[in-house]
């Protein structure tokens, strides 16, 4: 019998699941066994999950649980170094040469257990069966909107917080752009017509800003790209991945531009293939606007975790596409796990002790 474990989120300001009362439901009716761990900042109440039919367990006991359970969750564990006997399933953003990652793969062979890393479950034709883009767009766009505004009131960006909805969060951009006499920031967005640019591309839409989108046909010929000197705001909606284009150099703080807010969505900066080259960490929902030129400014966001800015919605959309291959959990070897765990093993392998 299948034993999965949803654990909470241990990330400050995590508040999303990966699965709704109704999924747990459905793989209980399977004849699955769920057990469902209490959190203390989840957006979504554990009463639904304990009448859907899950055990539910403190915050945090997934490291006592069986051997054989399959630990579930959405963001990383703790960097602490201890091994890791479990099969877990999470981003774990291990396989791009990134040094936490690399940590994170020791721990695994360590204590013999196995990563199925969420960003790499994928179909038969190579497309991923669940993400988060849409409302990853969604937010870093209206990050990147809040930082322009900060910039208009002499400022950077302050903290950063959850919104019980999208319509909650469009009605505080307006009432902060309706104080700005500005004339609203052009918008490029690289990467338009996928999930992540889509979700971009609908917030600048709803708040009136001109939006350029590009994707394949625009960035093919490699560079350079001129252009995205040229719109006030640049959101990068695109994997860093091994043949990404170098969208902004290391020198665009010297260049004239009008460029004065990066949104790096995909936010991996420590990666070698990154398109953005002007950051080298993450920012935070404390401090999301990193200053990387002073005159004219030069801001960069780049948080981890945006679909935890709008967490009830992003979390029933991820569940929803997700629920059908944790339906197929009694067969790992196969499928998307199969692809999965063959991820895994190929990239445990390289790592150094």
């Amino acid at each position: 019998m299948v034993h999965l474990w949803v654990r909470a989120e241990q990330r400050p300001n995590e508040e999303r699941v990966g699965i709704t009362p109704e999924g747990v439901r459905a793989l209980i009716d399977k004849g699955f066994r769920v057990t469902f761990e209490e959190s203390s900042q989840r957006a979504v109440p554990v009463t639904g999950y304990v009448q859907a039919g899950a055990q539910i367990a403190p915050e945090g006991s997934w490291v006592n649980a069986p051997t054989e359970a399959v630990i579930f969750g959405l963001k990383e564990l703790p960097d602490d170094g201890t091994p890791l006997r479990h099969r877990h399933i999470m981003f774990g953003h291990a396989y791009k040469g990134q040094p936490d990652g690399q940590r994170l793969l020791r721990r695994f062979r360590a204590g013999g257990g196995a990563l199925y890393d969420l960003e790499y479950l994928t179909d038969g034709n190579g497309r991923r069966v669940a993400a988060f883009g849409y409302w990853a767009g969604y937010a870093g766009a209206a990050v990147a909107l809040m930082c322009w505004i900060a910039q208009q009131r002499g400022k950077t960006c302050g903290s950063v917080q959850t919104y019980g909805s999208a319509e909650a969060l469009q009605a505080e951009l307006r009432n902060a752009m309706a104080s700005v006499e500005t004339a609203p920031p052009s918008v490029l967005v690289i990467g338009a017509l996928g999930r992540v640019g889509s979700g971009a591309t609908d917030l600048c839409t709803a708040m009136g800003l001109p939006v350029t989108g590009w994707d394949l046909a625009q960035t093919a010929h490699g560079g350079p790209f001129p252009e995205v000197l040229q719109h006030e705001i640049f959101l990068n909606c695109i994997l860093a991945q091994p043949g990404a284009p170098v969208f902004v150099p290391a020198d665009t703080g010297a260049a004239p531009r009008r460029l004065t807010v990066i949104g790096d969505i995909a936010c991996d900066p420590t990666s070698d293939f990154s398109p953005v080259k002007v950051y080298d960490r993450t920012t935070t929902w404390d401090t999301p606007a990193l200053r990387v030129h002073d005159s004219p400014p030069l801001d960069v966001t780049a948080i981890d975790n945006l679909p935890s800015m709008l967490p009830v919605e992003s979390s029933r959309d991820y569940a929803g596409q997700l629920l059908p291959s944790l339906m197929t959990l009694d067969d790992l070897r196969a499928g998307v796990w199969g692809r999965a765990f063959q991820h895994f093993e190929d990239h445990s392998k390289k790592v150094t002790a």
